[in-house]
């Protein structure tokens, strides 16, 4: 399938990887190009060398196109951006502010820049400060989130820039790629999925409670201090629940997290870690391999589009 997207990025299919710290390594990020969609090494709040480690790592693994996930406000952006440079990668996503301090440098390096948004304004903001396309990110996805559902935000994202747009939250298969495309999207990016595939080094614990989750099984934490987050309900999101509803200072609150995901990806500890998961968790029902996944959804999507 041919887009704007596959065309900007050299991919075979219209499906990102997305950048999600801790989740999205060397052995995720290449098994997805591989397979003919973009991989991701997500940045998250890593220092610059892991980073430069691991697009090593990914480029002994393939030699597709892959790309790095910026969050801005890790305190070393500023060395990752020049690492970005140094190591030839050429598409880097990027989330948690504004890339523009970068964007003439990695312009000048031939870098393709998709900032990740979850507003309207945001998206022609990026546009004007030279990003190559968007992705419009629905509060259905994990991690991080805004408000805007993707059903919404999609379509008015599509219709104020004219740089293409990928679709983000609550799709994991081919029926939620075929209502991207109709939303305006040129591509699609997921988190969900990619968490249970083979190629994924998360823990069997964190990966069997996103194949167990059920519709529901998500809830948001953060709302009260501005940095919502989505996850799948645990004991710490019961307890973190609880001290917001009681006032807990953001400090208290951020002690409660900290190296949470960490906690969950590495050690499997799915009780007090941070399961970070969209709320199309409860469409993951199984295992397979980046390819066997990609190939499904595109199977799927066709068949669909076509009818």
């Amino acid at each position: 399938m041919k887009t704007r997207v596959t065309e900007l990025l050299g991919i075979e299919y219209p499906i990102i990887q997305g950048g999600m710290a801790w989740v999205a390594e060397y052995n995720l990020a290449a098994a997805v190009a591989n397979a003919g969609g973009l991989g991701l090494i997500g940045a998250g709040g890593a220092p610059a060398e892991f980073v430069r480690e691991q697009i090593r790592k990914t480029k002994e693994l393939t030699d597709k196109p892959f790309g790095v996930n910026i969050m801005l406000m890790n305190p070393e952006a500023d060395a990752i951006a020049q690492v970005i440079v140094d190591e030839g990668v050429k598409v880097v996503t990027t989330g948690a502010g504004n890339p523009g301090k970068y964007m003439a440098m990695w312009k000048e390096a031939g870098v393709k820049v998709i900032p990740v948004v979850a507003s309207v304004a945001m998206a022609k903001m990026m546009e004007r400060g030279g990003a190559d396309a968007i992705v419009a990110e629905g509060t259905e996805s994990g991690g991080h989130i805004g408000s805007a559902t993707t059903m919404t935000l999609v379509p008015q994202v599509v219709d104020a820039v004219s740089i293409p747009v990928i679709a983000a939250g609550g799709i994991a298969d081919g029926r939620g790629f075929a209502a991207a495309m109709m939303l305006g999207a040129e591509a699609v990016q997921m988190g969900t999925r990619f968490v249970v595939a083979k190629e994924s080094i998360v823990h069997d614990n964190y990966k069997k409670k996103v194949i167990a989750a059920k519709d529901i099984d998500s809830e948001v934490t953060g709302m009260s201090h501005g940095h919502p987050v989505r996850q799948l309900r645990n004991n710490m999101t019961r307890e973190y629940l609880k001290l917001e509803k009681e006032g807990a200072s953001f400090e208290e609150l951020e002690h409660l997290t900290l190296g949470a995901l960490r906690k969950a990806v590495v050690e499997g500890d799915a009780v007090n870690g941070t399961l970070m998961a969209g709320q199309i968790a409860g469409l993951v029902k199984k295992e397979q391999t980046c390819a066997e996944m990609i190939q499904e959804i595109m199977k799927e999507a066709g068949e669909l589009l076509h009818k």
